[in-house]
């Protein structure tokens, strides 16, 4: 009589599922809706995750020129991760996330989602919007479009300074 022998966990093994993960160095992808590009992304490691829930992770950090219909850069994005999910077209961006448009209109939080089909940023968590040179808004979660044109802030904090003009003096 013959018999032979497996190691149970070899055998385990052959049936556990995997994720594959594929690796891409100084990436630099454009995103466009249309055929009109809306959006420049360069980064210097991009990670293709294949899953039930397919997703492409920036863990080296990543930038983000955003055009206007003319393809000029009418902002800018910069943050150290980032996760793009496919099946939702939603991005999250982690870790010292700083956009800004054009006018010089700043913007910077820890955590901030870009939802690519309706063009805006939005996020739960404290952020600092710096407008012009003197007004700074602090506030816990907002909305706003890409180009920082339209944003709407849920808590304003005690910290925010805004600069009014004096409507009682005459001009």
């Amino acid at each position: 009589m013959c018999a032979c022998e497996n190691d149970i966990r070899q055998v385990q093994a052959l049936s556990k599922k995997t994720t594959a993960v594929e690796e891409a160095l100084n990436v630099e992808s454009y995103y466009s809706q249309s055929a009109v590009v809306k959006a420049k992304l360069t980064a210097p490691l991009m990670l293709r995750i294949q899953s039930d829930t397919p997703a492409y992770e920036f863990p080296k950090s990543l930038h983000v020129d955003f055009f206007n219909d003319s393809t000029k850069v009418e902002s800018q994005l910069f943050a150290k991760y980032g996760r793009y999910m496919e099946n939702q077209d939603k991005v999250l961006l982690r870790d010292s996330v700083i956009v800004f448009n054009i006018r010089g209109d700043t913007m910077r939080t820890s955590e901030l989602w870009w939802d690519q089909n309706k063009g805006n940023f939005y996020t739960d968590k404290p952020v600092s919007i710096h407008k012009g040179q003197s007004d700074i808004i602090n506030a816990i979660g907002m909305t706003a479009s890409q180009d920082l044109n339209d944003i709407n802030l849920f808590k304003i904090q005690p910290s925010t300074y805004l600069h009014v003009a004096d409507s009682t003096l005459p001009q």
